[in-house]
């Protein structure tokens, strides 16, 4: 992804001739796939395909792909996913990822989340102002800053117990404005504390 969002689809290439045919196998095999990245998914679900249309693999690739909550749901859905929680998680701050919210699948993450006992999922649909490199150049860092006050002040308004967003590098860039959050989590981290792993 960071390589396409600089417009060098050269690499792109490279990284898909060496990605897709270990990932086409596992598919052979049986496996479903997914990322912990809401970027990574939608790297193999959406943007390959449109790039590579007449690839065989990477189409079976897009087809067993899947974000980790949305494939969690659908285990639900079929009375597969264990709800035995453990422990609440209180209050808890939810950034919404643009580019998990580009995939059409909702909220699975606070669906999950959600079935955790005297839980509370606050999500903010708001930018992190990241971007991939975008926070990170100096061209662009105080840009950056200034798109993500908005979800800044409302964390710091609502002081949750925890933070969290799909995209480590969202998470990262509001909890280091932020002055009520030292450390964010991944829901996944969050669900792995709510069955006491």
């Amino acid at each position: 992804m960071p390589k396409l969002e600089l417009g060098d689809l050269e690499s792109v290439k490279k990284a898909k001739e060496a990605n897709i045919p270990v990932l086409a196998q596992l598919v052979d095999e049986g496996y479903d796939l997914t990322a912990l990245v809401p970027s990574c998914v939608l790297m193999y679900k959406q943007e390959l395909p449109l790039l590579f249309p007449d690839d065989a693999d990477v189409i079976k690739v897009q087809q067993a792909f899947y974000d980790p909550f949305e494939y969690l749901h659908l285990r639900h859905k079929e009375g597969g996913l264990k709800t035995d929680f453990s422990a609440s998680l209180g209050e808890v701050s939810y950034q919404v990822p643009c580019h998990l919210r580009v995939q059409n699948i909702g909220n699975k993450a606070k669906d999950i989340l959600s079935m955790v006992p005297d839980t509370n999922i606050h999500t903010e649909e708001r930018c992190s102002g990241h971007d991939g490199t975008y926070a990170v150049k100096l061209e662009s860092h105080e840009h950056a800053v200034k798109i993500a006050r908005p979800i800044v002040k409302k964390v710091d308004q609502r002081q949750p117990d925890y933070l969290i967003s799909d995209c480590p590098m969202a998470a990262n860039h509001v909890a280091h404005l932020s002055e009520s959050i030292t450390k964010p989590e991944h829901p996944i981290t969050l669900l792995r504390m709510a069955y006491q792993l």
